[in-house]
């Protein structure tokens, strides 16, 4: 079931999303043109007076991928997964600082050193980790201009792994633990990816199982606990992890090296977590959260696919759910590109100019366009996303391959670049 269509009236005010039938019709008839694809929405020609039913907003933030749900009281409409780019922020950055540091090292090299004399601001977060806060927010801010909005709900996951490592810690000790506040089991769920650390088994009942047992001195801490089915753990018994894997010593190295490897992902939904939710609190609408813990109660309760929307749709209190939309679109952050004035090659140095002017012919690297060749060779109809020539002549990425020398004269423009690539 495709998501529901937003829709405005003539002054750009927000109505009450239609379904995908109902906008067809409205197109057809003439009485509604399209005012933007992704996400789509429709423009009426007329004010509208009534007063459309406020939506509720529901987040489910993530490392890699948040989740986006809209609800019309208890019907779920529209769902999106946004994918954000943090890890290619962090390269981009890493990049530039050997690149810089090689050039400071020909350039100036008895310049004295000055990476101590920076001061950052209070609530100051790397750019890996702020691009996610932003992006999450410059989305609920189109949705606010798209859709009657009335409230927020995000889901507060809160991972204290140094409370799992250690019952017992307090004050300035919490700053050399690993994480901070989960339950244990969801915890492992997460970190051995839902399967048996033994064989490898899925969907099946897991249990928590210590690797050191606590007849041998092993202790409670989450680093000495993991995840293994029935079969595996009854097997293993109250013997030490080494007898029980001494006749496999790869499979005994990479339990041992996953048992004591971090939670990335948690660590980083933990660092953003506030963040987000004080930025969610300056748009103006009523902000409220829930745990981790209760979204897997009502997803599981509902019955639902684990996915990112679902889990967003089950975030706070969620009491029943009827699904009226199950086809995320699914929105990819792509950045705006670079400001190099010229592009270099591995080690740094200039290799070809980057043009100044970004636009030609109306057209700018990145815009969806829809093309329709004429011509013998090319002909067809293609739309994807299009990098600009001078010449004129640009490339569409379309779905079925890069189509090149396309001329602007057969590209009509379907969505500006917005710094996202968009799929369904």
């Amino acid at each position: 079931m495709p998501n529901f269509v937003f829709v405005l009236d003539t002054h750009r005010k927000p109505l009450t999303p239609c379904t995908p039938g109902m906008a067809r019709s409205l197109l057809k008839a003439g009485k509604a043109m399209v005012f933007r694809m992704y996400p789509f929405t429709i423009i009426l020609p007329k004010a509208v007076q009534a007063t459309p039913e406020p939506l509720t907003l529901k987040l489910d933030p993530g490392s890699q991928v948040t989740g986006i749900a809209l609800l019309q009281t208890t019907a779920l409409i529209w769902v999106a997964e946004l994918i954000h780019r943090g890890q290619g922020i962090q390269a981009a950055l890493r990049s530039r600082r050997q690149l810089q540091r090689s050039r400071r090292d020909r350039k100036t090299r008895y310049r004295q050193a000055r990476f101590l004399n920076r001061t950052r601001p209070q609530g100051w977060l790397a750019p890996s980790l702020q691009h996610r806060v932003d992006t999450t927010v410059t989305w609920v801010k189109r949705l606010s201009k798209l859709a009657p909005m009335a409230n927020i709900v995000q889901e507060l996951v809160r991972f204290d792994l140094q409370r799992l490592e250690n019952a017992e810690i307090s004050g300035v000790e919490y700053q050399q633990g690993e994480l901070q506040g989960y339950e244990v089991r969801e915890y492992l769920l997460e970190k051995f990816n839902r399967q048996c650390i033994y064989c490898g088994a899925k969907d099946l009942p897991l249990e928590i199982e210590h690797i050191h047992p606590r007849s041998r001195g092993g202790s409670n801490r989450v680093s000495n606990l993991t995840l293994a089915c029935h079969s595996c753990n009854q097997a293993k018994g109250s013997q030490d992890v080494q007898d029980f894997l001494s006749g496999k010593p790869d499979l005994l190295q990479r339990v041992l090296s996953q048992a004591k490897a971090p939670l990335k992902d948690a660590a980083v939904v933990n660092t953003t977590r506030w963040a987000l939710f004080n930025a969610l609190k300056a748009t103006g609408l009523s902000v409220s959260t829930g745990s981790g813990g209760r979204t897997k109660f009502n997803r599981t309760r509902l019955g639902l696919p684990k996915t990112h929307y679902f889990d967003a749709a089950c975030v706070g209190e969620t009491e029943e759910l009827s699904v009226l939309s199950e086809q995320p679109l699914l929105i990819k952050a792509t950045g705006h590109g670079t400001g190099q004035m010229c592009r270099t090659d591995k080690f740094g140095f200039p290799t070809r100019y980057v043009p100044r002017f970004k636009f030609v012919q109306g057209f700018q690297t990145g815009d969806i366009v829809k093309a329709v060749v004429t011509s013998v060779k090319k002909a067809g109809t293609y739309i994807g996303r299009v990098a600009v020539r001078t010449s004129g002549y640009f490339n569409i990425a379309d779905p079925s391959g890069l189509l090149q020398g396309i001329s602007h004269n057969y590209c009509k423009p379907l969505h500006q670049k917005d710094g996202y690539a968009y799929g369904y």
